[in-house]
C-alpha cells in the first residue's frame, strides 16, 4: 500500500496553526473593539462622574496605590494600562494624574510570578529558588519607582517628558498619513459601538462593559499563547532563551511583546529557575526585557485614536520601563540590588513559609489600602 502526503486539506497541523491564528486574530480584534467602545463610554459619562474619577487620582500616592492595587487584583497590567490610555484619550484623567497609576500597574503585575512560586511550597530549595525567581520583577519594579517616584512627583518629569516626545514625533506633517491610517482602522468599529451606546444610554454600563470584554481579550490572548509555549520542554526553552544576557533581553522583549503580557513570561522563567534549569541571574535580563516588551498594549491602545495625551502616557509607560533598564541592566552595582533582595525573600520563606504569603498581602493588598486611606484627602 502506497503513502499519501498529506494536502494543506487534510493536514491536521496546518489547519491548528489557521486555527489558532484566527484565535489570535480575533482576540486582538475583541480587545481593540473594547478599546474603542471604553473610550466612548468614558466619553458618554457625567461631569460630575468625570470630576470624581479626577479627584480620586489627583494625589500621586493615592493614584500610584491605586494602579497596584487594581492590577494585583485583576493580575494584568495590560488591562490596568489600556484602561488608563482610555481615560486619558477621554479627558476622564490628565497625563499627571495617569502617570503614577502606570507606575502601580507595573509593580502589581508582579503578583502573578509571585503566586506561581508557590506551587514548589512543599520542596523547600526549588521553592527558594522559585520565590527569588517570582519576586526579582516585583522588586526590580519596586526600586525603579523609589528611583522615578519623586522626580515625578516633585518635578512631573516622566509626564513633561513624555508629552514633549509626544508632540515632537507624534504630532508634526509627517504623521499624517499614518493618523488618516488609524482613523480608517478605527472607524470599522464605530458601527458597533453606536449601535451599543444607543441600546445601552447608561455611561457607567458601558464602562462596565467595556471593561469586561477588555479583560476577557486579554485573557483569551493570554490563555492561547500560554499553551503554545506549554508545548515547549522547559530545557529547551532555557537553551534558547537564556544562554546569553543581551540574547535574552532582546528575546525578553520580542516575546512580551508579541504576547501582550508579561505576566506569562515573567511566570514561565518561575519553574526554570527552581529546578535550576537556568539561574536567576541568566534569568534577570529576560524578565528586564520582559518589562520592555510589555509596553506595547499601551501603543496599541494610544494608536488608535489620533490623541495625544494618549500617546504620551504609552511613552510615559515605555520611559518609565526604559530607565529602570538603564538603571539596573548596565551597572553591576546595581545590577546586584534586585538580585540580592529577591534572594533575601527566598531564604525566608525557606525558613518560614508564611513570609512568602505575608510579603504578598503587605505589598500588594494592606499597605495600598493604608496608603489610599490615609492620602484620600
Amino acid at each position: 500500500m502506497e503513502e499519501t502526503t498529506p494536502t494543506l486539506r487534510t493536514n491536521p497541523r496546518f489547519w491548528g496553526t489557521v486555527r489558532i491564528t484566527l484565535y489570535i486574530l480575533g482576540a486582538l480584534l475583541l480587545f481593540l473593539f473594547a478599546l474603542d467602545l471604553m473610550i466612548s463610554s468614558l466619553q458618554y459619562l457625567g461631569q460630575d462622574t468625570v470630576q470624581t474619577i479626577i479627584a480620586a487620582t489627583s494625589n500621586p500616592f493615592a493614584g500610584l496605590f491605586i494602579g497596584l492595587l487594581i492590577t494585583a487584583m485583576i493580575q494584568s497590567s495590560s488591562t490596568t494600562t489600556a484602561l488608563t490610555v482610555a481615560m486619558v484619550a477621554s479627558g476622564s484623567l490628565t497625563i499627571r494624574s495617569a502617570v503614577p497609576i502606570i507606575m502601580g500597574a507595573n509593580v502589581g503585575t508582579t503578583i502573578t510570578s509571585i503566586i506561581v512560586s508557590f506551587a514548589f511550597i512543599n520542596r523547600k530549595k526549588e521553592f527558594k529558588r522559585a520565590v527569588a525567581g517570582g519576586s526579582y520583577h516585583c522588586f526590580f519594579n519596586l526600586l525603579t519607582v523609589i528611583v522615578l517616584f519623586p522626580l515625578e512627583y516633585w518635578y512631573g518629569f516622566l509626564s513633561s517628558v513624555s508629552s514633549s516626545l509626544s508632540i515632537y514625533f507624534f504630532n508634526g506633517p509627517a504623521v499624517q498619513i499614518n493618523k488618516s491610517a488609524q482613523h480608517l482602522w478605527s472607524s470599522g468599529f464605530n458601527p458597533a459601538v453606536e449601535l451599543l451606546t444607543d441600546i445601552i444610554p447608561s455611561g457607567i454600563v458601558l464602562v462596565v462593559l467595556s471593561f469586561v470584554l477588555l479583560f476577557a481579550s486579554i485573557l483569551l490572548f493570554r490563555k492561547l499563547i500560554s499553551d503554545l509555549l506549554k508545548a515547549k520542554s522547559p530545557e529547551a526553552f532555557s537553551r534558547f532563551f537564556f544562554m546569553n544576557r543581551f540574547k535574552s533581553f532582546l528575546w525578553g522583549v520580542l516575546t512580551t511583546a508579541a504576547i501582550r503580557s508579561s505576566t506569562i513570561t515573567t511566570s514561565v522563567v518561575v519553574p526554570i529557575v527552581a529546578k535550576k534549569i537556568t539561574t536567576l541571574r541568566q534569568a534577570a535580563p529576560f524578565i528586564m526585557g520582559a518589562n520592555i516588551g510589555t509596553t506595547i498594549t499601551a501603543f496599541i491602545a494610544a494608536m488608535m485614536k489620533s490623541n495625544t495625551s494618549a500617546i504620551s502616557i504609552a511613552i510615559a509607560h515605555f520611559l518609565f520601563n526604559f530607565i529602570g533598564v538603564l538603571l539596573f541592566f548596565p551597572v553591576p552595582v546595581l545590577q546586584e540590588l534586585p538580585l540580592r533582595m529577591a534572594r533575601g525573600l527566598g531564604e525566608i520563606t525557606m525558613k518560614h513559609r508564611f513570609a512568602g504569603f505575608v510579603f504578598i498581602l503587605v505589598t500588594f493588598f494592606l499597605l495600598p489600602f493604608i496608603l489610599i486611606y490615609f492620602n484620600k484627602d
